[in-house]
């Protein structure tokens, strides 16, 4: 077990400010400098656990150099608990970008960009594992044909299958693959991509419509990227981005309260250079928000994208810009009404090329790769008052089904109710109950009441027919 001697350090070096009213209250706090050995290079967003602990992967280091999966505490305490390339020739993978995901089984999956059994590929064409209990388990090498570099994460669909894409590989050009695969490993190539859309760095997301959603960063009728949708009918192109509103997104979508999507551009705006948030409809209806200005961020590069709070505003981070030029945290609102919330300065960490995650006490949780003590990344906390909400895992399932709700302080917990109709359940623990979707459910929130507070999902519950 690594535990870092400055956990809880609350860090000056991390200046809150904003151009417009006095910012309320906020605590920024780095939890963790990575050294080396328990992994560096953090470049993935963190997934919190069934246990209330955070997950997360380092793109290098720990025994191997290849990098590792981590876990870290609420409060700080962090421990290896795999380390890639740890089977010969890297067969289990090696140097992790993206996300791990919870897997309604309970299980971890995740993407390696390189290694795995495959020879088509220089060191490897990349994996898909999963990972439970300390066990690692390669469900699928990429050779080429099916993709190469899957630096996106995966995601869950209302089938149970997972969804996700690679960089590069697959005919006729090796522009990349969308593919889905099994909870045991069988692959299916659902797409080649081509000059319609390509390079895919962030992760789909499933949205309450049940359909999955997706960016390319290049491609598309003007050359700049697309917003796609999977859906029963294929893989359809909802907008092609051009210089004139931001192109070049390597973020992924955020699903409103409203229904829409919300992301990044990494570049365009009004200052060419800094990158733009707009909204998407689901039919393609596409509006600017905001033109980042280098003073309140610079280049949104983060995957996979921006997270919605439950003050139902949106969170996210810039890779540069802010007044040191090493990275901002901001807020905005549906609206389009952005507030820097912090700007990174090197020894608080620097450049995230990652978002956060809200923990479901309501604080929200980053990485960034660089900077801190050691120069080798850092975890760190921001804490903004929001308040606690519950998770349901999966946001999807039929009546009669069972599913998990995640939250904090559960223990004591009197009532589930799915849109408003009662649920059996049972409480595990004060991270965790299990609940069954009653007969009658319809779409809706699902909300737990407990001796302290009620606490609702952030989105509606996806009631499969």
């Amino acid at each position: 077990m690594n535990k870092d001697s400055s956990v809880m350090r609350a860090c000056s070096l991390f200046l809150l400010w904003a151009a417009g009213p006095t910012l309320s209250a906020q605590t920024f706090i780095t939890l963790h400098n990575f050294a080396g050995p328990e992994g560096s290079a953090p470049n993935a967003v963190l997934v919190q656990g069934i246990d209330g602990n955070f997950y997360g992967t380092a793109f290098g280091g720990g025994s191997n150099g290849s990098g590792t999966i981590y876990k870290i505490t609420p409060s700080g305490v962090l421990t290896t608990i795999y380390n890639f390339c740890s089977l010969s020739g890297c067969a289990d993978g090696l140097n992790p970008q993206n996300q791990l995901i919870l897997g309604a089984d309970g299980a971890f999956y995740g993407t390696t960009d390189a290694g795995g059994t495959s020879t088509a590929c220089s060191g490897g064409c990349g994996t898909v594992y999963r990972f439970k209990n300390g066990i690692l388990t390669t469900l699928h090498s990429f050779e080429l044909t099916d993709g190469e570099t899957p630096q996106a994460g995966l995601v869950q669909g209302i089938d149970g299958n997972f969804y996700g894409t690679t960089q590069f590989g697959g005919p006729p050009t090796s522009s990349g693959t969308l593919y889905e695969i099994t909870p045991t490993g069988d692959l299916t190539t659902l797409a080649n991509f081509d000059d319609s859309g390509y390079l895919t760095y962030s992760s789909l997301i499933l949205a309450t419509d049940g359909n999955l959603y997706g960016t390319t960063h290049t491609g598309g009728v003007n050359g700049g990227g697309t917003v796609y949708k999977l859906g029963s009918s294929g893989l359809t192109t909802l907008y092609s981005f051009n210089g004139t509103v931001g192109y070049n997104p390597s973020a992924g979508l955020a699903e409103g309260t409203d229904g829409n999507f919300y992301g990044t551009t990494d570049l365009g705006g009004t200052t060419p250079f800094d990158g733009t948030i707009f909204k998407i409809t689901p039919t393609g209806t596409y509006t600017t928000l905001h033109d980042f200005d280098l003073v309140d961020g610079s280049r949104p590069l983060t995957i996979p994208g921006m997270v919605l709070g439950t003050d139902g505003n949106f969170y996210g981070t810039t890779s540069f810009g802010g007044l040191a030029g090493l990275g901002t945290i901001f807020e905005i609102t549906p609206s389009g009404t952005l507030t820097v919330l912090g700007i990174f300065r090197g020894p608080d960490g620097e450049l995230p090329v990652t978002g956060l995650i809200q923990g479901t006490e309501g604080a929200f949780y980053g990485t960034t790769p660089q900077g801190g003590a050691t120069g080798l990344g850092t975890v760190f906390k921001l804490s903004t008052g929001l308040g606690p909400f519950v998770q349901p895992v999966p946001t999807w399932a039929a009546a009669g089904s069972h599913i998990r709700i995640l939250g904090t302080n559960l223990t004591g917990a009197t009532s589930v109710t799915f849109n408003g109709l009662a649920a059996s359940f049972t409480v595990v623990s004060g991270s965790e109950i299990t609940t069954t979707v009653p007969e009658g459910a319809t779409r809706g929130v699902v909300q737990v009441v407990t001796p302290a507070a009620t606490l609702s999902s952030k989105l509606p519950f996806h009631v499969l027919p």
